[in-house]
């Protein structure tokens, strides 16, 4: 090889390699149970709702798992594992930036992704919390109704009924985003939430939650059904 050619040579613009990929837990076991138990919950209660008459005691018990779950997801959202932490994955509006230009690299629920979570936790707490005090006068009532005046109760029947609707567009959007991952992106996000493990060309392992703080999220959420089911 002469001299021009070894300079041509450098000077050639060196071509990146990408890391190869590695295999990192990203959903710890507490929350893959939690996520599909609330997917069943809110199934039941969707299809009960929908069918009522003698399916309402069902749907009853069904809004009573949603508020121990809901109520498991919030502690455990402070003190659990890495990734189901809130402060681990809140949107910011510098994270949400750089997802959309496409430079966010971070594990777990993306900022979008993260809006979508709290928006559900949200949107479920006042489903079940208007169900709670609910009646419809004929077949079912809140197990908690008695509290309130029956005024009170109807208007609050009103309002879980409506947001029904809002929570059928959120689920909506919810599969529609994981079907655009799939398709567009290559990005299977339920794969992850089954067995908690990902490939990734960056990023380190979950730090799982400790035995404690999985019994105090579990002790909270026996005692918000237990509260929730009206007078002993």
């Amino acid at each position: 090889m002469n001299k021009r050619a070894v300079i041509e040579e450098l000077a050639q613009p060196a071509v990146a390699v990408a890391p190869p990929r590695k295999r990192i837990l990203v959903w710890d076991l507490p929350t893959r149970i939690f996520h599909w138990s609330l997917v069943a919950a809110v199934t039941v209660a969707i299809i009960t709702g929908e069918i009522g008459g003698d399916w309402m005691p069902v749907h009853g018990k069904a809004g009573l798992a949603i508020v121990g779950l809901v109520t498991f997801r919030l502690v455990w959202g402070v003190i659990g594992a890495t990734h189901a932490r809130f402060a681990s994955f809140a949107p910011t509006l510098p994270s949400l930036r750089a997802y959309l230009r496409g430079r966010w690299k971070g594990q777990g629920h993306n900022p979008l992704g993260a809006l979508s979570v709290f928006a559900l936790l949200l949107l479920l707490a006042a489903q079940v919390g208007t169900g709670l005090f609910g009646t419809d006068e004929i077949s079912f009532s809140g197990p908690l109704a008695s509290l309130v005046e029956e005024a009170t109760s109807l208007r609050l029947t009103g309002w879980h009924q409506k947001l029904t609707y809002l929570l059928f567009a959120l689920l909506a959007v919810h599969v529609l985003a994981i079907a655009v991952y799939l398709v567009l992106k290559k990005d299977n996000l339920v794969k992850p939430m089954v067995t908690g493990w990902k490939e990734v060309r960056h990023g380190v392992s979950a730090r799982q939650g400790s035995w404690p703080a999985l019994v105090i999220a579990v002790a909270a959420a026996a005692a918000a059904v237990y509260f929730a089911s009206g007078p002993h």
